[in-house]
């Protein structure tokens, strides 16, 4: 338990560096990653498409464990954005990806969802390229969580156009993430209800993605689970 608390310390406090030294940051994150994905799955031989990849550090993280990864992302100034970029990248939206139906093993998306207008649509399209018996991995920012309005936060709270009004004022540009444009109030409650809304994937771990496992129980309590959840963390397999 103290080992859990103290990995969710150390994930809170990279935030604080996300703007100076993204490659830390998301190289801290990415390694993280793989370590709640491997109480699933041994990741060695397996293939894995990263939608919504960007700079590819998830992907590097999933090279590094011996897995094939391609990132998929709408972006190509996001893809080129770093200079070591994942060799097998292309710029797509999620929704129309060029993978074959049930051609992976792993379908992986970290903190894509709350990029799109509507969740669920997505999340199928996601879905939709994984074998029978492979993964789906889900992982988004909760509109109401500290972070929801990602640079612009906390002012979010007060309304996203209002908050990006606000970081342009201070920071003589206007936000990475608009608010109605790329970025939206994604909630937990619409991820739970995804879920189960889909008969054909087995669902076999939730919980917020930064806290200690025993955080799975604030799921339960509407309201609550929205502001501190943070980062809602899915891991399904395909039926």
């Amino acid at each position: 338990m103290r080992d859990d608390w103290r990995r969710s310390v150390r994930l809170f406090r990279s935030f604080l560096t996300e703007q100076s030294d993204p490659v830390g940051f998301y190289s801290l994150i990415a390694d993280d990653t793989v370590r709640l994905m491997e109480r699933h799955v041994d990741l060695a031989g397996t293939t894995i498409v990263d939608f919504g990849g960007g700079g590819g550090f998830y992907s590097a993280a999933f090279t590094r464990a011996g897995a094939r990864s391609m990132v998929v992302d709408a972006s190509y100034d996001e893809i080129t954005a770093h200079q070591d970029r994942h060799p097998l990248a292309v710029v797509a939206r999620a929704e129309q990806a060029p993978v074959r139906d049930g051609s992976v093993d792993i379908a992986f998306s970290s903190n894509l969802l709350e990029h799109v207008p509507a969740l669920g649509p997505v999340a199928d399209q996601i879905v939709r390229v994984v074998r029978p018996g492979g993964l789906v991995v889900l992982s988004y920012t909760a509109w109401l969580g500290p972070w929801g309005g990602h640079e612009t936060s906390p002012w979010h709270y007060l309304g996203g156009h209002r908050a990006a009004r606000r970081y342009e004022r201070k920071h003589g540009r206007p936000p990475k993430n608009r608010y109605g444009e790329t970025m939206f109030a994604a909630s937990v409650r619409d991820g739970l209800a995804w879920a189960r809304s889909r008969d054909d994937l087995e669902l076999l771990e939730e919980r917020p993605r930064y806290l200690p496992p025993a955080s799975r129980h604030l799921l339960r309590v509407p309201g609550v689970r929205e502001v501190l959840t943070w980062n809602l963390w899915q891991v399904l397999r395909k039926r």
